[in-house]
């Protein structure tokens, strides 16, 4: 880009050189092999099923402003591109694919649909990164990491091995969120809250010292599996029911009434039906009073054998007929229609059902102590500091971490099951068995089809990517960004994990940026219609102007409700830009060489100026207050810089041309990290050769 095409054009148009500019950019964003200062940033690996989104955009651009504005204030930056695998999101996309051509998964068997899995990735699962290219991030493209990188994986499962052998893991019978159609167990951040219109039936249950109590559900079937009936010790109504005895309706099974805290009062009538097998909170009431867990309901939703004559039949099937028989006996005291959030499966939609499953779980009772203390003691630091009261509420109440999926599509988990004697003999271990198993004395090993939660393996990013003797030294990281919503499931993880087997905290400092909602304030979803697609407004304005917009709405105290107008005005900012360097060149070209050493009064007041936006900009910066930042620096470019000092210079003036270069040289410098595009075009019409992240930004 030359100067004179700067000085001959009056409007700046983004789509004529931001690809060009970018393609310039990348191989300078690898870090230099100097001995400068580095300054670490983590990215959150994005699913390689994903496209982009505004929540990936406000969190990217948001780092790529701080490493632009490390880079200029003298650091050696690192900041490395990657995908997560995300197990059950990709393997359901290929599902549906195999769908369109009338194929499941069991139709291609394991070994093929993997294959199928593989090609898709090679496929689609860049384009994410391709996307992120468009908005300008400065990533190091050179060195791209995948949580199936064999390296990667290696680490996935040293790791799990290391804490078997500690006796941080264990194989347990447990209740799990469990999705009938993927077949598999589920995370906590895979479990979708729907609204559902549902039946609340109060069921009488006999005592049998003689009269009833009412309970109420929305799942009657589940009632099958009951083992004991519960009520609050703060709740009056029922303290003398403690220790009675009540008859399970159908079954006739003798259901003791326990006292636990956990039974929320306000629910229904205030004493729960206990069932471990079918509630998470039921089998913690069950742990503490020594239950009996009786499992009612299958993987594929169906009643199985406990079931008595309601085997084979699926879920609400049982419901109907349940009901209807308690009717018969007149023992359901009253029906009421309600509307409550029902679990659901985030990927494919389908109702979940928490069911016994044999699973492997991590002890979080001492994980969760270094994850906590670690902020507690300032090691780590959560900025805005109001989100470390829900990180420690979270961890001062964790369950066990459930880390096995029975998908196809992951990481395998390292353990060979005997084929003769099942659940009761494994073994942990990469390789094959050599020895004979201790119960049946043969040696006829099979690897686990089980694969690691997705979670567990992006746990150890902030060091599982690290492949060579130069990268290794990249821990710990300086910066991550989160959203609040994993917060917990994967900072709080990649914490302790850090600490666990690095013995330091694997970064500095949290930056939990405001989630992006719709303009009415609800969240954004594609499938709902609501969803905005950031590559649309870079379409239409840019992406500096989508930068500026972005940035301008951002405040760290509130959520971003979007309105498209501030990238309007980014773009009419840009314009200003353009217009105020095109005078700037000429200006230049008409004084010419002036020697003149003395400073006018417009001089000395725009140099201060210009010192305090600094230290403004600066302040703001290092308090992660990005959109004040953006707001001071826009202030002082267009009422001060050019509404009045550029003004000061028609007709004739006493300013001198050298403090004019300085304020225009440092101003492009100071909006660079924000709008990296029209900064750098101008900065070569200027005459410089090299990328503007590379010049020095001074106090």
């Amino acid at each position: 880009m030359t100067k004179d095409y700067l000085k001959n054009t009056t409007r700046y148009s983004p789509f004529d050189f931001e690809e060009k500019i970018y393609n310039y950019w990348i191989p300078y964003f690898k870090p230099s092999p100097n001995k400068r200062k580095t300054f670490i940033i983590l990215i959150a690996p994005p699913n390689v099923t994903g496209s982009l989104h505004m929540g990936h955009t406000l969190q990217n651009i948001i780092l790529d402003i701080i490493a632009r504005w490390k880079r200029m204030s003298g650091f050696n930056v690192v900041w490395l591109p990657g995908t997560d695998h995300a197990g059950i999101a990709t393997q359901n996309v290929v599902e549906k694919e195999l769908k369109k051509e009338g194929l499941t998964r069991f139709d291609l068997g394991r070994e093929k649909f993997i294959q199928r899995v593989w090609e898709w990735t090679h496929k689609y699962g860049g384009i994410i990164l391709e996307q992120f290219k468009k908005l300008g991030l400065s990533l190091d493209w050179s060195r791209k990491k995948f949580t199936l990188d064999k390296k990667y994986v290696k680490w996935v499962e040293e790791a799990f091995i290391r804490y078997y052998r500690d006796g941080l893991v264990y194989r347990d019978l447990r209740p799990v969120n469990f999705c009938p159609r993927c077949q598999s167990s589920l995370s906590d951040l895979e479990v979708e809250a729907k609204e559902k219109e549902d039946v609340m039936y109060y069921i009488k249950y006999p005592l049998k010292d003689g009269g009833f109590i009412s309970i109420a559900t929305t799942r009657p079937e589940t009632m099958l599996g009951d083992t004991a009936l519960a009520v609050n010790p703060k709740d009056e109504r029922w303290v003398e029911l403690i220790g009675k005895i009540a008859i399970l309706p159908i079954v006739k099974r003798e259901l003791k009434i326990v006292s636990d805290l956990r039974v929320d009062p306000k629910f229904g009538t205030g004493i729960l039906k206990v069932t471990p097998a079918h509630s998470l909170i039921d089998y913690e009431i069950a742990l503490r009073h020594s239950l009996e867990m009786i499992s009612v309901i299958d993987e594929k939703a169906k009643m199985n054998e406990n079931a008595g004559e309601y085997k084979g039949l699926n879920y609400l099937e049982a419901r109907s007929k349940i009901v209807e028989n308690l009717r018969s006996q007149n023992l359901i005291e009253k029906e009421e229609k309600i509307v409550h959030s029902v679990p659901h499966c985030s990927r494919c939609g389908t109702e979940l059902q928490v069911i016994p499953s044999y699973e492997w779980f991590v002890k979080m009772d001492k994980l969760a102590k270094l994850a906590y203390n670690a902020v507690k003691t300032k090691k780590v630091n959560i900025i805005p500091p109001r989100f470390k009261k829900p990180y420690f509420d979270w961890l001062k109440n964790i369950r066990d971490w459930c880390i096995s999926r029975k998908i196809w599509w992951g990481q395998e988990i390292p353990v060979w099951f005997c084929k003769n004697c099942g659940e009761k003999s494994y073994v942990v271990s990469i390789k094959k068995p050599t020895k004979a198993c201790k119960i049946c004395k043969k040696k006829n090993w099979e690897k686990t089809k089980e694969v690691f939660d997705t979670w567990f393996s992006s746990a150890l990013w902030p060091f599982a990517i690290l492949y060579t003797k130069e990268e290794k030294k990249w821990y710990p990281a300086d910066l991550v960004a989160t959203a609040r919503d994993i917060l917990q499931l994967w900072i709080a993880r990649m914490i302790f994990c850090g600490i666990y087997f690095m013995k330091k905290p694997p970064f500095k400092t949290v930056f939990v940026h405001p989630t992006v909602l719709t303009k009415e304030g609800k969240r954004m979803s594609k499938s709902l219609g609501t969803g905005i697609d950031p590559l649309d407004l870079i379409q239409k304005y840019g992406t500096d102007a989508l930068r500026f917009g972005l940035m301008w709405q951002l405040s760290t105290h509130q959520d971003l409700r979007f309105d498209e107008t501030p990238i309007d005005q980014g773009q009419k900012f840009l314009n200003k830009i353009w217009n105020a360097y095109r005078f700037y060149v000429l200006t230049k070209e008409k004084i010419g060489n002036q020697n003149k050493k003395e400073l006018s009064k417009e001089d000395k007041r725009i140099l201060k100026l210009l010192q305090k936006t600094k230290k403004t900009v600066f302040k703001n910066l290092n308090n992660f207050e990005i959109g004040l930042a953006l707001k001071n620096l826009y202030k002082f470019f267009w009422r001060e810089v050019c509404d009045k000092y550029l003004e000061s210079w028609k007709g004739e003036t006493k300013n001198n041309i050298t403090v004019l270069e300085k304020i225009m040289l440092d101003s492009l410098k100071l909006l660079h990290p924000f709008l990296p595009h029209i900064t750098q075009v101008i900065y070569f019409a200027l005459g410089y050769k090299k990328p503007l992240f590379y010049e020095k930004l001074n106090d």
